[in-house]
């Protein structure tokens, strides 16, 4: 028997009003949760913060919390509509009528999908943007950095807060092994934007507290340039924290991040974070629909046979148990234990195997 559009959509509807609930009731836990962490963390430093900036910082990850939010909400709310419509006896009476269990779910496993294609191509962009200023707040207001790095086609970008002012450093070549720079120049301010003078040096190392400038001219406005040996100028930066003074993969647009890839290897730098999580994306539509085809084989028990509880809990800690055995395959893949392929895809296509596999046996069975 073929589904009627009426039974599809019906179907559908049940699954997105789900779907939707449980993601506007997880946000509003983690969002209070997270609002009190932030304002925890402020509440250890010295300097006054202001509590709208702390609210702001909350609103600015905000999106964030709602893209990891999603795969739950999937599981829960196909869980909780499946479980309903099971409970009223209108999938008995579908299947009575002719319809394949594999019918049934394709409203909300097509739903799925385009929810997922939704995040990754439109809202994920905005999430990113909200993330970056987020983490410009957090750095300013909580961790007292005073540092922002950046790469860019050109190079690298460097901003240093001084006592007096700060300095802009720009350089066309990194080598991170040796942590080295060459081609820099440093634009020297001081109050406000004031311009008081560059610097330009064939290469520079990082040390302890100080990148050495090596054969440095420093040009000052009204005087002659002066040539030093080496120059030191001061920074927060370390060897162990450099690379994360560049723009975590959450915070770059899905659009975006092939490009910053392919900067990061041109500089010399490791991109299998960034290809990792850009990979993870385009796995995510699969790995919805693989959530809901998992919350029909716990949710579509007929009720005679009793323990629809004990089912309904099974099914959310069987998701929780998945989704912690991907942080650890996401783990190894940054790790480099697992290639990025394999690391990304194998979350989504074990649980669409495991899924598939069990409701086979549930109707042929």
């Amino acid at each position: 028997m073929r589904l009627s559009r009426t039974l599809s959509s019906y179907i559908g509807r049940q699954f997105l009003s789900s779907f939707l609930a449980f993601t506007v009731g997880l946000i509003l836990i983690i969002t209070i949760f997270d609002a009190l962490e932030l304002f925890r963390r402020v509440s250890v430093r010295q300097e006054e913060i202001a509590y709208h900036a702390v609210i702001s910082m909350a609103l600015l990850k905000l999106p964030t919390m709602v893209e990891k939010a999603i795969p739950f909400s999937a599981l829960l709310g196909a869980m909780f509509a499946f479980w309903r419509l099971n409970r009223h006896h209108e999938f008995v009476v579908a299947r009575a009528a002719g319809v394949s269990i594999w019918q049934f779910l394709a409203p909300p496993i097509a739903l799925a999908i385009l929810i997922g294609l939704f995040k990754i191509a439109l809202f994920n962009p905005f999430s990113s943007a909200m993330l970056l200023k987020y983490e410009i707040l957090e750095a300013k207001y909580i961790r007292g950095k005073s540092s922002l790095a950046a790469l860019a086609n050109q190079g690298l970008w460097f901003r240093q807060s001084t006592g007096d002012g700060h300095y802009i450093l720009h350089a066309r070549n990194i080598a991170p092994r040796d942590m080295r720079i060459d081609k820099v120049i440093v634009f020297l301010m001081q109050d406000n934007d004031r311009f008081i003078g560059r610097i330009d040096a064939p290469s520079a190392t990082l040390e302890d507290g100080f990148w050495r400038l090596s054969s440095a001219i420093v040009t000052a406005p009204n005087q002659p340039p002066t040539r030093y040996d080496f120059r030191r100028l001061p920074t927060d930066l370390t060897r162990g924290n450099i690379n994360d003074s560049f723009a975590p993969p959450e915070t770059i647009s899905f659009w975006a991040l092939p490009g910053f890839i392919r900067v990061l290897e041109n500089t010399g730098f490791s991109g299998v974070r960034h290809l990792l999580h850009w990979h993870a994306h385009l796995a995510l539509p699969l790995m919805l629909a693989a959530v809901v085809i998992l919350a029909a084989t716990f949710s579509l028990r007929p009720i005679r046979r009793g323990g629809a509880a004990v089912m309904m809990v099974s099914g959310i800690g069987t998701g929780f148990l998945l989704y912690f055995l991907s942080d650890v395959v996401y783990a190894l893949g940054v790790s480099s234990k697992l290639p990025v392929i394999m690391a990304a895809w194998s979350p989504a296509l074990i649980t669409s195997f495991l899924g598939i596999a069990v409701l086979l046996h549930l109707e042929d069975g």
